[in-house]
């Protein structure tokens, strides 16, 4: 088994090389990179279940044995991110297949889309399965430089304008990074997690809070964290729907994975938890304030992105057994529920012509499919029961009530206005583009929406459900991963099995 931890990097990374080979082969292309990504789903439910049976799986590459070499880990929450991850992946993957047969243009994926989609994905479960501080920015770097060329493909002055914004602001988290892992290094000589969750213990507490800071405002911003998440909403919605759809389901998560492993692992003990929580608070807040004002789809769901991104930073503040297991629960239900979303803004523009409320009106009635791919969805979003969304903001408000104290209740506060105001800005989407009479742009539809697309889009729309049908097993595992989280012990004694030095 211990084999199978580097497939979800190495598989990916070979297909890519693949699918490059075979640029002038866009069927052998689109059959490879399908059987990269559905082996990577295999593998990683093959983890999980191992790591929740037996403990965290580590392999040493190259044969040299940590913390010299370097080893990659799928402990319970890293196998968990990894079947989410896959499984989203795999199903932009046929929805931006079904397009690229659809149309010819500057939207649709072109030769290059494979193998720099496969390259991300090896990025994302790279950074999953790092086991040390280097290997994880290598990870973030990998998905980075693949994503630069996902936000710009097509190349129109939109593209481009606002891929320079997406780029300067992942070269400048990228440098804080780097700096974080030199310092690092100097105070403690090594980036080995295992190694570093004692080293960082016996240094003075002034220079472990200026390390966590540094690596908070890394992770921060990758993570689109308030107030560093101003760049989000103008990057994100001018990409093509398919690329659009697995940055806000996977790239910021890959930075609150970050946030959660080197808080619970290096960082126990709460030092910037105050801090935490006032930036929870204030992207939920904030977030969906500018939800509320948007009248194009794409907009209004970036912000909607960001705001909920802290509901999952309120659980790490809190850091009780329960409230990191509400924040990996809602992690999960996020990546899924907010990628479907990007999905069936996609489709809107591919059925009407446009993801501008102001000029859309009756898709309930035109395509009904498409309402309820949305409509679904959306309610998960917005916390109505019974569906996930509701069980993870439910768990989380509950874990903050009952760690107690003003700052936490505040948060609650924060939290149920959010969810209140997410179901206002949805309802106010059906209303307008799905609910009320037929406007200039989908008065007179012109194309059919392809099989393959609504069918990826219902796939995860299924996934959304599914998640509220087994929430109580999925419960149990972020459970077991938030104690074993907060021990620290199984992950240290799986990669240091003479212990730490």
């Amino acid at each position: 088994m211990n084999r199978l931890v580097p497939l979800p990097v190495v598989v990916p990374l070979l297909g890519a090389a693949l699918t490059l080979i075979l640029v002038n082969r866009p069927r052998l292309q689109r059959t490879v990179s399908v059987v990269a990504l559905a082996t990577n789903l295999v593998v990683a439910v093959l983890l999980l279940v191992r790591a929740h049976r037996d403990g965290p799986v580590v392999t040493e590459v190259g044969g040299w044995p940590a913390p010299v070499g370097i080893v990659l880990v799928a402990d319970q929450l890293a196998a968990l991110m990894l079947v989410v991850s896959s499984a989203v992946t795999l199903c932009v993957l046929l929805y931006s297949i079904g397009q690229g047969r659809a149309e010819t243009s500057e939207s649709a994926p072109v030769s290059i889309y494979h193998p720099t989609y496969l390259v991300l994905t090896a990025g994302i479960t790279n950074a999953f399965l790092a086991g040390d501080l280097f290997n994880l920015f290598v990870g973030f770097e990998i998905l980075l430089a693949a994503s630069f060329v996902l936000i710009t493909l097509g190349g129109t002055e939109a593209r481009i304008r606002t891929g320079s914004t997406y780029v300067v602001v992942s070269i400048l988290s990228s440098m804080i990074f780097l700096t974080a892992v030199g310092l690092v290094y100097a105070a403690t000589g090594t980036l080995n997690l295992a190694q570093l969750a004692g080293r960082l213990d016996a240094l003075p507490d002034g220079v472990r809070l200026a390390l966590q800071l540094t690596l908070l405002l890394a992770f921060g911003i990758k993570a689109a964290l308030f107030p560093l998440s101003a760049w989000l909403p103008d990057s994100y919605p001018t990409a093509p729907a398919p690329v659009t759809a697995v940055f806000a389901g996977l790239l910021t998560k890959v930075g609150v994975y970050a946030i959660i492993r080197t808080e619970t692992l290096l960082f126990p003990g709460g030092e910037a938890s105050t801090l935490l929580m006032v930036a929870a608070g204030l992207t939920m807040v904030v977030g969906v304030l500018g939800a509320v004002a948007q009248s194009d789809m794409k907009r209004l769901f970036s912000f909607t992105l960001v705001s909920h991104i802290g509901y999952m930073i309120f659980g790490v503040a809190l850091g009780t057994t329960a409230a990191l297991s509400g924040a990996i629960f809602y992690v999960v239900h996020h990546i899924t529920i907010q990628t479907t979303l990007f999905l069936v803004a996609g489709l809107v523009e591919e059925r009407a012509g446009s993801t501008d409320m102001r000029r859309l009106g009756g898709l309930a009635r035109i395509a009904p499919l498409l309402a309820v791919l949305y409509f679904v969805p959306a309610m998960n979003l917005a916390g109505i029961p019974p569906f996930s969304g509701f069980l993870g903001k439910v768990g989380l408000l509950q874990a903050g009530v009952a760690h107690g104290g003003a700052l936490p209740w505040v948060l609650v506060v924060a939290g149920t206005l959010t969810s209140l105001l997410t179901l206002y800005a949805a309802s106010r989407v059906w209303n307008i583009a799905f609910w009320r009479a037929p406007q200039l742009a989908t008065a007179d539809p012109v194309t059919r929406l392809p099989a393959l697309m609504i069918g990826a889009t219902a796939a995860l729309v299924v996934l959304g459900l599914a998640l509220t049908v087994a929430a109580g097993p999925l419960f149990q595992v972020t459970a077991d991963a938030a104690v074993d989280l907060r021990l620290r012990t199984p992950y240290v004694r799986a990669v240091l099995p003479g212990g730490p030095s």
